[in-house]
């Protein structure tokens, strides 16, 4: 009785919000007299890039305005710092849009669909996720072709979703939220259901294709046998480079202390069990990776190990972390360390996590001290193809990712306030949908404006 008197009393308070911030307020958007060139924002997040590797991000991100966007969440939550917000916080994904969603095994070997990019995670207004969602499902629907009409119900319904999902988390208990996960079988049955038959079948054949791609498969894909029986990572520069080809073979002593050191930073941060599990395995070679379009410049590590028992590889990854581009808006976290602040936000809001997920501060090859967070390279990796859906594919994706999200907040934030604030209407999707509008045309223009200085 008095949880459920406890949750009427927030859900009263988040319906209480709409007469300092209307729901409908959402929808405007206007840029600042003194909004910065978004070159001039972008050079600020790559300088303490690896050179060479910057102008790889800008290939990247002038793609098409979806593939700026997905580079440009700096320059969005600059934007969104003085938006409308009910002042409620849940713990942020940070960069939110459609394409950081996707599959993965947890570690009782089951696939599931989560969030799986938490570069920017930090507390922060719940409401600037659900923003950066709308307007990437917006901009993917333009570059689909999908007509105006149409793109507002794909948002419209992804936003639905959110709210949706929200009321739905609002009454669960603690511990049904924080077990609730989307599994494989959700999906298929959301694509059986929205898309068809045979639609369905070339999701559920994604999805068997994903479980193969592991460690095993990572081997043949990126390494080599040499003739004196020590694997290798295979270089493929830029975007591979072992680590022997950035350092001269006279500092091999120096980078054996360092790839040491790196190890112990990282195990220090794992459970006993788990430093149990690393203890297990034996590091062989290390490699230089380009990330995704927003990671590119940052150092990213790739370290293959071996099991000392059978042999068996081992992939994972170290990738830099470095402060949340939503920190100057949304204020600074908890955590001084960025690979713990990345680590503690993923396990936070993620239903399932990596077993081998950590952190780590440790001086670089340069000699420069950075913070990293680890995980697994590939374990059953699965990414939508976004670049072939149709509208109602995307409709369908985009209604799977609002409710992830929603799950997401709730777990993190006060989820009985928030879906007051939603409540039953359709206020609130009725305003993203202008917003992801309006934002999406600020990015085109922000494209352009990018491509005129490269």
């Amino acid at each position: 009785m008095v949880t459920k008197t406890r949750a009427r009393e927030r859900a009263a308070y988040g319906k209480s919000l709409r007469a300092e911030v209307p729901r409908s307020a959402h929808a405007a958007w206007d840029p600042a007299p003194d909004r910065a060139h978004p070159a001039d924002l972008l050079a600020g997040e790559t300088s303490d890039a690896v050179p060479e590797l910057v102008p790889i991000r800008y290939e990247r991100m002038l793609q098409s305005p979806f593939t700026f966007f997905r580079g440009a969440a700096g320059i969005m939550a600059a934007d969104l710092a003085d938006s409308p917000a009910t002042g409620l916080k849940a713990q942020l994904c940070g960069d939110a849009h459609l394409a950081n969603f996707g599959g993965f095994a947890t570690p009782e070997r089951d696939l599931v669909f989560d969030l799986n990019d938490f570069d920017e995670t930090l507390p922060g207004p719940w409401e600037w996720d659900v923003k950066r969602l709308a307007t990437s499902l917006e901009l993917a629907g333009r570059e689909r072709g999908a007509g105006r009409s149409r793109r507002t119900a794909i948002v419209s319904g992804t936003v639905e979703s959110y709210r949706r999902s929200m009321r739905r988390f609002a009454e669960m208990t603690t511990l049904d939220l924080w077990y609730s996960r989307t599994t494989a079988t959700d999906i298929e049955a959301l694509a059986r259901e929205r898309l068809g038959s045979d639609a369905a079948k070339r999701v559920v054949a994604r999805m068997l294709k994903a479980r193969g791609k592991d460690s095993k498969r990572a081997f043949g894909k990126l390494a080599v046998t040499s003739n004196g029986g020590r694997p290798r990572i295979t270089a493929d520069p830029p975007l591979l480079v072992p680590v022997d080809d950035l350092l001269p073979a006279a500092e091999a002593e120096r980078l054996e202390t360092w790839t040491a050191k790196l190890l112990r930073g990282y195990r220090t941060s794992l459970p006993h069990a788990q430093k149990h599990l690393v203890d297990s395995y034996e590091l062989v070679d290390m490699a230089r990776k380009v990330g995704g379009i927003g990671s590119v410049g940052t150092r990213c590590w790739v370290l293959l190990l071996l099991g000392r028992k059978h042999g068996e590889p081992l992939f994972l990854q170290a990738k830099e972390a470095q402060r949340s581009v939503v920190e100057p808006y949304a204020g600074k976290g908890r955590f001084d360390n960025q690979g713990q602040r990345v680590v503690e936000g993923q396990r936070l809001i993620q239903g399932a996590s990596d077993v081998f997920l950590g952190w780590l501060r440790t001086p670089g090859i340069d000699g420069v001290t950075r913070d990293f967070y680890v995980r697994q390279l590939w374990d059953w990796k699965l990414s939508a193809a976004i670049d072939e859906m149709n509208a109602e594919g995307l409709a369908a994706y985009g209604e799977l990712c609002g409710a992830v999200l929603a799950r997401a907040h709730a777990r993190s934030g006060d989820a009985s306030a928030i879906a007051g604030y939603l409540g039953s209407g359709r206020g609130f999707e009725t305003a993203l949908a202008e917003f992801a509008a309006a934002y999406a045309d600020q990015t085109e223009l922000d494209y352009s404006a990018l491509k005129d200085t490269r």
